[in-house]
């Protein structure tokens, strides 16, 4: 059975935009290519850090909410860790609720960028 999780990663500041849509489509094509299904993707764009890391002021953040096998999650984590590219991540599985509410927010989402 599969699991919906969020994740959400923070990619360092001195990359390219080139590079940095290349690291976010390297989780993508992993998520994928592990038999998951990619529900919503969100680029935040360069945030301030509430703390440096690394010293760094600000970075890249993204979100990924996708379902997969729970035995994905140690994968892609690995995989955070061996890129030097992100600084931070966060994976969590979301509850029936926590799943109920991020699809609202989508389509409520969606709704909004229709009206402007």
């Amino acid at each position: 059975m599969l699991n919906q999780y969020e994740t959400v990663f923070i990619l360092t500041p001195v990359l390219s935009d080139v590079q940095m849509k290349e690291a976010v489509e390297k989780f993508r094509g992993l998520i994928l290519e592990n038999g998951g299904e990619i529900l919503n993707e969100e680029n935040w764009g360069l945030k301030k850090l509430a703390y440096p890391i690394q010293k760094k002021s600000t970075g890249f953040y993204s979100l990924i909410e996708f379902k997969a096998d729970p035995t994905f999650v140690e994968k892609l984590e690995v995989n955070y860790r061996r890129d030097e590219r992100v600084i931070r991540f966060l994976t969590f599985k979301l509850d029936k609720y926590a799943a109920q509410y991020s699809e609202k927010r989508r389509s409520g989402n969606k709704k909004e960028v229709k009206e402007k």
